[in-house]
C-alpha cells in the first residue's frame, strides 16, 4: 500500500535503480552505441556523422523498396493500371539517417526523461532535432533534386524527423521508381495501389527508407458501435458522471483542477457532423453547470513558411469517420472539463492519412506544439511495412523531443491488429504500429466485470442522479473482449474450453465469431516487411523494448516493446456496458440519433477510442498539477506502477475487489480474464496459407494462439503487467496527486 507520505521522484527512481533496470538499461545503451552515448555531448558528436549518398546517380543500377504491398493487391482484385495523368498529392517519402543519430536520438529521449540528468525535462525544438538528429542535408538535397529530375513537385523537406513531401503524378511514379498505380475493386470499394515493388538508384537507396504509403487505404478508427448480444445483464450506459467516480476524477476536481489552462488535441481526418452536438453533450450531462463553459475549436493546421505547400492541410469535410471526432471531443472533455479541446484535422490524400498531415504540421510549425495529443485509429505493423513504421516511430520522436505526450489507441481487435472487426482473424499475432512505438503511450481497453461476478447491483443505483450517473464506485475490471473465444465468456455458456469440437466458438452460432477485443501483444513487425503484408514473418523484428518497461512485474521477457501501457473502459456492451455520445449525423450507414431526451436513446459504443482521449483528458490534469510539458507519461506511470506492485504485485489493488480496492492505487491490476479472440486458416482466392498463431483442435473455429499446436491464448491477465491491459487502469486521484512535482500535495 503507498504511504501518502512517500517522497517522490526519489522513491520511485530508486526503487527502480535498486532492481537494476535503469542502471541495466544504460550500460546496455552505452555499449552498443558510440562512446558515452547517453550524454548529450555524445549525442552532438555522433548527430555529426557523414553523408550517407557517396556515390554518383546510375538510373541503370536500381534497389528494390520494400514494404510497400498492400495485402489486398491481388489479381482478383486488380482492375488495371490508372491514367498516368491521376495526380497523387503530398506523398511522404522517409529518409535515413545514419545509425549514430538514431542511436543517439533513441538515448537523449531516455536522458531528458531522467531526473538524475542534467538534460531532464530540457525539452527541444523541431530546429533542434532537425540539427542534432535529422538526416544529413547533402543527402536530403540530393534525393528532392533527383524528384525533381523526374517531373514532381518537390514541398518540403521535414528536416525533424526526415521526410520529403512531394506530388506528382501516377506515370512519373512510373517512369521515376519503376512501378504502376493500379485500380483495384475489394468488397465493392474502390481503392488504388502500387502493383508491384518501387526501386530508386542504388546511389541514393542508402539515404530513403521508403514511401510511408503509395495507395489509398487509410487506418482504421478504433471505435465500435454498440453491441448487439449482452450478457448476464441489462445495460448500464456510461455518462461522465460515472467516469468520474469509478475513476475517482472527483477529489481532482474538489481541489479545483479540472483542466484549466491545459489543451488536448485530438487528430482526424474529418471535421465534426456538429459542433453541438459536444454543447448538447456537455449541458445534458452538467459539465457546464459543474465547472463553467469550455471551448472547442476545429482547426487544419497548416506546414511552416513554404509558399509551395499551400494545400497540404485541405479542410476535410465530414467523411464518415465523424462519430470517431464525436468521441474524442467529447470523452476527452468529459475528463478534463475545463480544458480547451482542439479537434486538428486535415484532409486524406490519395496516398496520405490526414491524421498525420495535422500531426506533421503541429510538430514542425511555428510556435511550440500542444503539450497533449490523442490519436484513434490504427493499422497493424506488418501492414504498414518497414518505411511506414519508421515514419511513425520519428514522427512521435519528434513529439517526445518536445515534450508533448501522445497517446494512441492500442486497438479493437485482441492480438490480431490485422483482422479488425473480422469475422475471424486470419493474420495471426499482430500490433498496432500507430501505438507500438516507445514514445507514445498506447492505451488498450477494458469492460466491467459485476456481470460476470453477480455483483451488478452493488455497483449502480437503481435511480440516475439528474446529470444521469449512477455509478457508486470503482467497479472490477476485466479485459473487453466480445468473442467466443474469451475464458470468461466461455464459463458463463458452461464450456470447459473455447476451442475445439466442443468449445464455445464451435456451437455458439455466428454472434460470438467477431474480432472484437482490446489489443494488447509484442511488437513483432516494426523493422523488416514480411513476404505476405499483414502477416509477422522473418525477417520482421519488433521494437526493442524500452527502458520504461524494464523490470516491471509481469512484463514478458521477449526483449521487445510490449502495448498496451495503461486501459481504461471501452465495453461496447457484450457485458452491458458502454458508453454514450452526442452523434446526430443522419447520414445512411452511420448511426446517428437525436441527442433529446433520456441519453439511453442516444447513440453509443466502445472501443479503444475512447480511452485514449479520455486518458489525455486526465494527463491535462496532470500537468495543470505539475505545471510544466511532460514527454511520454510512460516513464512516470511504470516507475509509480513499479513502485505500487514491487516484485510479486500487490494483492490490495487488484481490481477484482472492486469497491473495497485500496484507497492508497494509482492502479488497479486487472487479473481476470483474456483478450483471445477466434481464428481460422488463411485462405486467399482459393489457396490455403495455414494456420498462423491459431489453434484449432481440429475444429473449424479455433483460438488465436502463441502456439499452433497447443492451447496458449493470446493473451491472458496475470499479476502487474500484462498484455490485455498493460500495468491496468487508473486512479485519477492518486495519479495526479503522486506524480513528480505535483501541487496536490502528494509528494
Amino acid at each position: 500500500m503507498r504511504s501518502p507520505s512517500m517522497k517522490v521522484p526519489t522513491a520511485v527512481f530508486t526503487r527502480r535503480l535498486r532492481i537494476g533496470a535503469w542502471s541495466t538499461v544504460l550500460s546496455v545503451l552505452a555499449a552498443t552505441l558510440l562512446t558515452g552515448a547517453v550524454a548529450a555531448q555524445s549525442a552532438t558528436a555522433a548527430a555529426a556523422a557523414g553523408r550517407l549518398i557517396t556515390q554518383n546517380v546510375d538510373e541503370r543500377n536500381q534497389i528494390s523498396l520494400g514494404g510497400t504491398l498492400r495485402p489486398e493487391m491481388t489479381a482478383a482484385n486488380d482492375r488495371g493500371a490508372v491514367s498516368d495523368s491521376l495526380m497523387l498529392e503530398h506523398i511522404y517519402l522517409q529518409l535515413s539517417r545514419s545509425a549514430a543519430k538514431a542511436a543517439a536520438a533513441d538515448a537523449m529521449v531516455d536522458e531528458l526523461h531522467d531526473p538524475r540528468s542534467a538534460l531532464f525535462h530540457k525539452w527541444l525544438t523541431a530546429d533542434q532535432v532537425a540539427t542534432r538528429f535529422g538526416p544529413d542535408a547533402e543527402d536530403a538535397a540530393a534525393v528532392s533534386s533527383w524528384l525533381s529530375s523526374h517531373g514532381f513537385t518537390v514541398h518540403q523537406v521535414y528536416a525533424a524527423n526526415g521526410v520529403i513531401d512531394f506530388s506528382g503524378t501516377a506515370g512519373a511514379i512510373r517512369e521515376a521508381f519503376h512501378t504502376e498505380i493500379h485500380k483495384l475493386l475489394v468488397n465493392g470499394h474502390e481503392h488504388i495501389a502500387n502493383a508491384g515493388v518501387p526501386s530508386v538508384p542504388a546511389a541514393l537507396a542508402p539515404a530513403i527508407v521508403g514511401f510511408v504509403a503509395l495507395h489509398d487505404f487509410k487506418p482504421r478508427t478504433e471505435l465500435s458501435q454498440r453491441s448487439n448480444y449482452t450478457v448476464n445483464s441489462a445495460y448500464q450506459l456510461l455518462v461522465p458522471g460515472d467516469l468520474e467516480t469509478i475513476y475517482n476524477m472527483n477529489p481532482v476536481y474538489a481541489r479545483g483542477t479540472s483542466g484549466q489552462g491545459q489543451t488536448v488535441v485530438v487528430l482526424e481526418d474529418t471535421d465534426l457532423y456538429s459542433t453541438q452536438d459536444w454543447r448538447t453533450f456537455r449541458q445534458t450531462f452538467g459539465l457546464d453547470r459543474k465547472f463553467g463553459p469550455a471551448s472547442l475549436q476545429q482547426v487544419h493546421p497548416q506546414p511552416s513558411n513554404n509558399p509551395n505547400n499551400g494545400g497540404a492541410c485541405a479542410d476535410p469535410g465530414v467523411n464518415g469517420d465523424d462519430d470517431e471526432a464525436a468521441v474524442d471531443v467529447e470523452w476527452a472533455s468529459a475528463a478534463a472539463p475545463s480544458a480547451n479541446i482542439v479537434l486538428a484535422s486535415c484532409a486524406d490524400t490519395n496516398v496520405n492519412f490526414g491524421g498525420f498531415i495535422a500531426l506533421q504540421n503541429l510538430l514542425t510549425g511555428r510556435g511550440r506544439p500542444p503539450a497533449i495529443i490523442s490519436l484513434s485509429y490504427g493499422n497493424s505493423e506488418s501492414a504498414l511495412g518497414a518505411s511506414g513504421n519508421q515514419y511513425i516511430y520519428q514522427l512521435y520522436q519528434l513529439a517526445v523531443f518536445q515534450g508533448v505526450s501522445l497517446f494512441v489507441s492500442a486497438g479493437d481487435s485482441g492480438a490480431d491488429t490485422s483482422d479488425q472487426n473480422q469475422e475471424f482473424a486470419v493474420a495471426g499475432i499482430n500490433v498496432s504500429g500507430f501505438a507500438s512505438t516507445p514514445y507514445n503511450v498506447a492505451v488498450g481497453g477494458t469492460d466491467f466485470g459485476d456481470a460476470f461476478l453477480g455483483e451488478n447491483s452493488s455497483y449502480w443505483n437503481a435511480t440516475n442522479k439528474h446529470d444521469y450517473a449512477s455509478a457508486l464506485s470503482y467497479i472490477p475490471e476485466i479485459p473487453w473482449n466480445d468473442s467466443c473465444a474469451g475464458q470468461l465468456l466461455t464459463t458463463v455458456l458452461g464450456f470447459e474450453v473455447p476451442y475445439g469440437p466442443n468449445g464455445t466458438c464451435n456451437n455458439t452460432g455466428t454472434d460470438l465469431l467477431e474480432v472484437v477485443a482490446g489489443s494488447g501483444g509484442p511488437s513483432a513487425c516494426a523493422y523488416g516487411n514480411s513476404p505476405i503484408p499483414g502477416i509477422v514473418q522473418p525477417p520482421c523484428q519488433g521494437y526493442r523494448k524500452p527502458l520504461f518497461q524494464y523490470g516491471m512485474v509481469g512484463n514478458p521477457r521477449d526483449d521487445v516493446r510490449d502495448v498496451p501501457d495503461v486501459s481504461l473502459f471501452a465495453g461496447n456492451g457484450f457485458w452491458g456496458h458502454y458508453y454514450v455520445i452526442c452523434y446526430s449525423d443522419p447520414t445512411p450507414g452511420q448511426y446517428g440519433a437525436p441527442c433529446t431526451g433520456a441519453p439511453d436513446t442516444w447513440s453509443g459504443g466502445g472501443g479503444t477510442s475512447f480511452a485514449a482521449p479520455i486518458m489525455a483528458g486526465i494527463q491535462a490534469l496532470v500537468n495543470q498539477s505539475s505545471g510544466s510539458y511532460q514527454g511520454n507519461p510512460d516513464y512516470v506511470y511504470y516507475a509509480l506502477a513499479d513502485e505500487e506492485y514491487g516484485f510479486r504485485g500487490n494483492g490490495s489493488c487488484n481490481s477484482t475487489l472492486g469497491n473495497q480496492v485500496g484507497g492508497g492505487c494509482v492502479f488497479y491490476d486487472v487479473t481476470l480474464g483474456d483478450n483471445d479472440v477466434n481464428c481460422q486458416p488463411l485462405i486467399y482466392e482459393g489457396v490455403n496459407y495455414g494456420t498462423f498463431n491459431c489453434y484449432l483442435d481440429g475444429a473449424v473455429n479455433g483460438v488465436l494462439s502463441v502456439s499452433n499446436n497447443a492451447y496458449k491464448p493470446a493473451y491472458v491477465t496475470t499479476t502487474g503487467y500484462d498484455l490485455p491491459t498493460g500495468i491496468g487502469t487508473v486512479n485519477a486521484y492518486n495519479l495526479v496527486r503522486y506524480w513528480p512535482g505535483s501541487r496536490l500535495g502528494g509528494y
